[in-house]
């Protein structure tokens, strides 16, 4: 099992849970709440592979939050996502409410489809709930000569978490980005986070862990500095990535998720756009002229307090290839899981 790197400081210790037996456990719970058999295996699958690959906020902990959604009716549970046409001519997934994974997966497997076709494509996504780690939809379609580009945001009347730079109030979304491009021997460079300080997903980890946050990324309702994720939930907000650089992507986000593609329904509007990089330059080429530069870099001596420079998307391939199929997750967020399924009679 690989260390665990954590934003969380937690109170409790952990467990290692077979892969298998969390896939399991996860789609079973999801059955039961009304998805279908395809939906569930998706959504469980990308969860525990996103725990594999070292991130805690968006991996098996969102068992929690997704069922929560699914029982209040914020998530229907038995919504598959449809690709179509629309009347203007462009094309657009709507999840039709559901959990936005699937939703998500049809988008990159079509916006791909068509930019092998004509070089270039781009797509809506609407009307899904959480959508996942988007790292690993990236990651998937450079390993076929995509870049793509991924960008969220929209329906901040319902999602304020996150302050603008120079202000003490929860305004905005977290506004996710995502990048991925075919690279060197490695495999593709993917860049994929939040706009804000802290994935919300790390709060609700922290939440479900009984766990401290980082400092310097959440604050209070007065607008004082916090590690406590219940004064996030109390009206506090997060605080945005690099201050003003940040809010700045966060602001794009939302124009081009609300401005742009309309109202957003459940959680918010993407916009994907897929190239496919071989109608520029062959794709061997083109690897070893990434390797170059990623060689370069990954040479560079190292800053103090760190081993080495990294090259983005690399960390959570390692984590994964070093874990031997087991997921360290914190004993209390495990038990809440292992609760939730005795509720809905599952063995």
């Amino acid at each position: 099992m690989a260390e665990t790197r954590s934003k969380l400081d937690l109170r409790g210790g952990r467990l290692s849970v077979p892969a298998g037996e969390a896939v399991a456990r996860a789609a079973a719970i999801f059955r039961a709440l009304g998805t279908t058999e395809d939906v569930a295996r998706q959504v469980a699958e990308h969860l525990v592979d996103t725990s594999l690959c070292g991130i805690e906020s968006h991996g098996l902990m969102r068992v929690l939050q997704y069922a929560e959604q699914m029982r209040s009716g914020y998530l229907k549970a038995g919504a598959e996502p449809v690709f179509r046409s629309t009347a203007t001519g462009t094309h657009e997934v709507d999840g039709q409410g559901g959990i936005g994974i699937p939703a998500m997966r049809l988008a990159f497997a079509e916006g791909c489809r068509q930019a092998r076709e004509s070089g270039i494509a781009a797509l809506a996504i609407r009307n899904v709930g959480h959508t996942g780690r988007h790292g690993a939809f990236a990651d998937e379609a450079a390993r076929d000569g995509f870049l793509t580009f991924l960008m969220g945001g929209g329906n901040r009347e319902t999602w304020r978490q996150v302050a603008p730079h120079g202000g003490a109030k929860a305004m905005l979304p977290t506004n996710p980005w995502c990048v991925g491009i075919p690279a060197g021997a490695d495999g593709p460079v993917v860049m994929d986070f939040a706009t804000s300080k802290i994935a919300g997903g790390w709060i609700y980890a922290a939440r479900s862990a009984g766990a401290l946050l980082p400092e310097g990324c959440v604050i209070d309702r007065e607008g004082n500095p916090t590690r406590d994720p219940e004064d996030y939930f109390a009206g506090g907000a997060i605080l945005p990535a690099g201050e003003h650089k940040g809010y700045a992507l966060a602001l794009m986000a939302e124009l081009i998720g609300e401005a742009m593609l309309g109202p957003a329904a459940t959680e918010c509007n993407w916009l994907l756009i897929c190239i496919d990089t071989t109608r520029f330059r062959a794709a061997p080429r083109m690897a070893a002229v990434a390797e170059e530069i990623l060689s370069e870099l990954r040479a560079c001596p190292p800053a103090p307090g760190f081993d080495r420079v990294e090259i983005p998307g690399e960390r959570e391939r390692a984590h994964r290839a070093a874990s031997g199929g087991e997921i360290a997750v914190p004993e209390a967020t495990w038990a809440e899981i292992g609760a939730l399924a005795r509720s809905l009679g599952v063995a």
